[in-house]
Parts: C-alpha cells; sequence; structure tokens
C-alpha cells in the first residue's frame, strides 16, 4: 500500500523528498509511532479537524498512540498536490477505518495537509479536515 502511495507521488510533480515525507508520516499514522510523528510534525502543528475543534501537536499524537486506536491503510482519492519552494498542500479525499476505544470506525473525510521545508527537512505544519459525502 505504501509503496503504491509512494509510486503514485513520484509521478507526480512534487519534490520526492516531500513524496517520501508524505509516505512517511501517513506510515506513521496507520503505525501510531510516537517517535515518526514527532519527527513528522512540527512542533507548533495545528489541526482542524472535521468537528472544528482545534488539536495541538500533542493532541494528536497523543490520539494517534491511545490504546485501543488503530488507524488501518488508506488510499487519498482526487489528490491535491501542490508544491513550491519551502512548502506544500498536500490532501485530497479519504475513507478512514480502524479502530477507537476498542469499536470500530469509519469516516469519509477530505483534509489539506500544509507542509513547510524546515531547517531541511519537509514537516506538517497544519492540517484541516472536513466530513465528506
Amino acid at each position: 500500500m505504501l509503496t503504491l502511495l509512494l509510486a503514485a507521488a513520484a509521478a507526480s510533480q512534487i519534490p520526492r523528498d516531500l513524496a517520501a515525507a508524505v509516505t512517511g508520516y501517513d506510515k506513521a499514522q496507520i503505525d501510531g509511532d510516537r517517535a515518526a510523528l514527532e519527527h513528522w510534525l512540527a512542533d507548533d502543528y495545528l489541526l482542524v479537524n472535521s468537528s472544528g475543534s482545534i488539536e495541538t501537536k500533542a493532541q494528536l499524537i497523543a490520539d494517534y498512540t491511545a490504546p485501543g486506536f488503530k488507524l488501518d491503510p488508506f488510499t487519498v482519492e482526487h489528490p491535491v498536490e501542490k508544491a513550491w519552494s519551502d512548502g506544500a498542500v498536500m490532501g485530497g479525499v479519504a475513507t478512514l477505518r480502524g479502530t477507537d476505544g476498542g469499536k470500530r470506525y469509519e469516516m469519509r473525510l477530505r483534509f489539506a495537509d500544509i507542509w513547510a521545508r524546515r531547517h531541511g527537512r519537509w514537516q506538517v505544519i497544519y492540517t484541516q479536515v472536513a466530513k465528506a459525502p
């Protein structure tokens, strides 16, 4: 799955190091990997989630690493890929499935991750999510 995502990103017009960062971030979310999430998310990261609430980096990491939480692999539909020298918007629509608190969930979301190249590496600085039809 992740190889497919990396191949698709590499075929687009985004820089290879950004494509690798996007794949790494997606894998960190699926794996619930605290260290990788710390790496890919900027310290000043903010998320506006689908309910309109704002979450910090620490809150997002706590959600993804909580006992009983698991995100299944996902595919991004209708990808949005806009990159410039030190920033990018990467997004699209994804149907997210997994477990939270031991209960299965499924939600279809439209998202936009804003990436910045800081000190020679890409990090997500902001995400906006909305429910998608």
